[in-house]
This record gives C-alpha cells, sequence and structure tokens, in this order.
C-alpha cells in the first residue's frame, strides 16, 4: 500500500491530496486548490496517471484548499464518485459554483488585456460545466458509520469542528490479509469554539495524516478576543460610527452573527442595524441553520430559551448590488459584514472606500491577511491606501482579532493526537509551513516518542 503527497506537502498549507493505492483500489483523500502566488497555482494540474481509474474521492470538508480542483476531474474525464458528509455537500456546491464564478470572470478580464495586446486567449482552469459534472456526483455519507467506498476500503467521517461538515476520516483497508486503519484529520477546529461541535476523540490507527497549520502557537483565548470585541462595538456604537468587517463568506461570517446575537441578548449594546453584504455568505448561512444537528450543546441551548432570529431583528441580508449601495444612505451607529475577507476583492472595498478617511469608523479584522493584500495594509498601519484607482486617507480605527480562528492551536493539536499516541502509529504531518510542522513534530516526539514524517510534495508513504 502507498499514498502519495499530491498537495498540501513539502512546506505548504493549501492544495491538499492524497492518493491512497492498493493492489486492488486506488482512492483521493481531498482535492483542493493551490492558492498564493503565481508561483504556486502553476501546481493545479493532476498528472493523468496520477487520477485515472479512481474508485472515489473523499473529502474532508468544503474549502477551497481541499474542495477546489474536483472539478479537474470531469474535465480530465475521471469518473469517480465523490463521499462526504451532507453539510460539506452543500457548502462545497456553493464555493464550486462560486469559485467557477470567479474564476470565469477573472479569465474574462485578463482576455480583454490580452486581446487588446494582440495575444491569444486562455481559458479557466474549470468551467461551468465541469462544476456542475462533480457536484452531481458528490453523495452525502453519514457521520460515524464505516461504509464501504471501493475494492477492500471502508471509510468513516468523524467530527473535526472545523467548520459545518468538517471531518477527519478514517479509512479500514484490507491489505494482503490484513486490516490497516488509516486517519487523514483534515483542518481540526479549536477546542470550545461557538456553533460546532469539538473534534471527535480517535483511538485506533496504522497512520495517521496530520495537519500542521498552527503547529508552533496557539491562539488567544476566544473568551478574551469576544470581550476585546465587545468594547469596540460598544466605543463604536457610542462614536455612532460605522463598523466595517472585512469577513469570510463561510464559518467566520456565521460566527460573527452567533457572537452578535449573543450580544443582543445579554445587552452588551442596543440593537443597531447589522447587514450581511455577502450573497455567499447568505447561502452559507442558510446552510448552517439547516443543519442544528451539528450544532454543540451551548447553542442549541442557546436557541432553545429563544429563537436566535428574535436576537438578530435589525439583521438584513443584501443579496443585491442595490441593497449594497443603499447601505451607503444609512447613519451610523450600524455594521457591514462584506467579502471579501482579506478586502482583496468584493463589496467591502467599496465600504472602505467611502468610510476608511472617516474618524469615526471601524474596521475590525477577524481573519488572517495574505501578504500584499489590502487587509494587511491596513493592519500594518498603513496612512494612505489605494481603492479603485483612488488614493483613500486612512483615519478610521482599525482592530485586529486574533482570536477567532476556525484552526486547532499547537495545544488542541496535541490534545487531539494524545488519544492516537498510544497505539504508536506512523506519523505523516502535513498541511504547514516548515516551520509550524517541524515545531509540532517536535513536541510530539518529546511528549510521546514518536518520530514523525515530513512528506515532500509528489512523495510517496509506503506502509
Amino acid at each position: 500500500m502507498r499514498i502519495k503527497v499530491l498537495g498540501a506537502g513539502g512546506g505548504e498549507v493549501t492544495g491538499s491530496a492524497y492518493l491512497v493505492e492498493t493492489d486492488h483500489a486506488r482512492v483521493l483523500v481531498d482535492c483542493g486548490i493551490f492558492q498564493g502566488g503565481k508561483k504556486v497555482e502553476g501546481l493545479n494540474r493532476f498528472d493523468l496517471k496520477d487520477v485515472s481509474n479512481l474508485d472515489a474521492v473523499l473529502i474532508t470538508h468544503a474549502h477551497l484548499d481541499h474542495t477546489g480542483r474536483l472539478p479537474l476531474l470531469s474535465k480530465m474525464r475521471v469518473p469517480a464518485p465523490v463521499f462526504c458528509t451532507q453539510a460539506t455537500l452543500e457548502l462545497t456546491s456553493l464555493i464550486l459554483r462560486d469559485s467557477a464564478h470567479v474564476q470565469e470572470m477573472d479569465t474574462n478580464r485578463l482576455n480583454r488585456k490580452r486581446q487588446r495586446a494582440g495575444m491569444k486567449a486562455i481559458q479557466p482552469l474549470v468551467s461551468h460545466e465541469d462544476t456542475e459534472d462533480i457536484i452531481g456526483r458528490l453523495i452525502a455519507l453519514p457521520y460515524d458509520r464505516d461504509l464501504p467506498v471501493a475494492t477492500g476500503i471502508k471509510a468513516s467521517f468523524a467530527e473535526a469542528g472545523h467548520m459545518l461538515g468538517s471531518s477527519c476520516i478514517q479509512l479500514s483497508i484490507e491489505d494482503k490479509g490484513s486490516v490497516k486503519k488509516v486517519i487523514f484529520s483534515g483542518d481540526l477546529g479549536p477546542k470550545g469554539a461557538p456553533i460546532l461541535k469539538d473534534f471527535e476523540e480517535l483511538h485506533t490507527a496504522d497512520a495517521v495524516f496530520m495537519e500542521t497549520t498552527y503547529g508552533d502557537r496557539d491562539h488567544k483565548p476566544l473568551n478574551e478576543t469576544v470581550n476585546e470585541f465587545i468594547g469596540i462595538v460598544q466605543t463604536a456604537v457610542a462614536d455612532k460610527g460605522k463598523i466595517l468587517i472585512p469577513t469570510f463568506a463561510v464559518g467566520r461570517a456565521q460566527l460573527m452573527i452567533s457572537i452578535l446575537a449573543s450580544m443582543f441578548r445579554v445587552g452588551h449594546v442596543p440593537l443597531f442595524p447589522i447587514f450581511l453584504d455577502s450573497p455567499m455568505a447568505i447561502e452559507a448561512s442558510k446552510i448552517y441553520f439547516n443543519h442544528k444537528e451539528l450544532y454543540d450543546e451551548e447553542l442549541l441551548e442557546f436557541i432553545r430559551q429563544k429563537p436566535m432570529m428574535e436576537d438578530l431583528k435589525t439583521l438584513k441580508m443584501c443579496p443585491t448590488s442595490e441593497d449594497s449601495i443603499a447601505i451607503n444612505n444609512i447613519p451610523g451607529p450600524m455594521m457591514v459584514l462584506a467579502g471579501a475577507g482579506m478586502c482583496n476583492a468584493g463589496r467591502i472595498l467599496h465600504h472602505l472606500k467611502y468610510n476608511l478617511w472617516k474618524p469615526e469608523t471601524h474596521v475590525i479584522i477577524v481573519g488572517y491577511q495574505g501578504s500584499g493584500t489590502l487587509g494587511r495594509m491596513l493592519v500594518e498601519g498603513a496612512e494612505k491606501v489605494r481603492i479603485f484607482g483612488d488614493e483613500i486617507s486612512v483615519k478610521a480605527k482599525i482592530h485586529t482579532l486574533g482570536g477567532f480562528s476556525a484552526h486547532a492551536g499547537q495545544k488542541d493539536l496535541l490534545d487531539w493526537f494524545s488519544h492516537l499516541a498510544p497505539v504508536r502509529p506512523k506519523l505523516v504531518l502535513i498541511h504547514g509551513e516548515n516551520g509550524p510542522r517541524t515545531a509540532l513534530g517536535a513536541k510530539i516526539k518529546e511528549l510521546y516518542g514518536t518520530e514523525a514524517a515530513y512528506p515532500a510534495l509528489n512523495q510517496d508513504i509506503f506502509l
């Protein structure tokens, strides 16, 4: 049996994809897209020999760095079914369609420039047809059921606590007369995060492929971050200012809405208008609202006492561009949740352009800001920024809250592995930059005596 690292190896965080091959079956675990600069994005092509004759694809969760290359399988005429949890199926469909739309728009824009330069037009990585074909092949499986997905291979999905529907995948593989247990952690969430249940404890494995995104550090405690958020909102309301929150559409938007509902119910602040200005976040929120069976007990008790929407009477959904433009005419205090999360695209740019120069505006950064993005410039204290070609003076108050991460920090990663450590599995550390994954590996060796492997991209791991 061999497992080939086709993504999120060699110090890469994105592009998760792992080919499991036995004498009788070929199964792909995750099929993510590489994200970053042109050099990294250039890796987003499969070698046909790696994905031909696939029997099945298994998806840990819906984020693009775990699902974004799925339409390529359709483009390459690889007919394998794709298995995941029900919530992952719904969110993957939403995310892939949005990704195809963005790719098409970006390609059309680039082709207009190429046409003016007398250059040949290019095609997007995937088409809408490819996307719809692969969405039609998504098959939902329940949590915690050992079900056959290929000859000699059964799969079971366990709660990972990272996003709605996220899972660790446990494979039971018949190999030369014995059964091997191989676990892929997927992305693990922090313990005690709002909305979702904590990750499930797993106890048996012959091999573990474990993520290491934050393997070298812990996040600020959530309760401290929430208290800081409450304080900022109270100040902004007193200032009668607008609060702008660049928001990732899936996960972060729903987290912020749940925290706001709690704030209003307890009376930390009086009701004020909130605008969810993101068509994708609106659709993702509907999926979240429809999967209460995945909520943690704290949120279930909260909504048993009173429906959450009764606390959110001033929340307005803004699906159209006209809805978004109308927000400009509404005075503060008010809040806008809009994408993109790194301020590198989307409706948040318009709100920043019209409000960054006002001293009473508060911008709250609640997610990671990539190098070179407008969000990173604001975090780093830029006094002026350029938006849609106009130079904008930054007079608004910029707040950075780092405790809302959906990823487990080092302490929680070690907690997750501690339940597997007694059986001394082969440990393969993936999905992390080299600093974090080697730091986590050193800590695991110190605590449990387990030596980790650090595979490179396209390396084979033999069991």
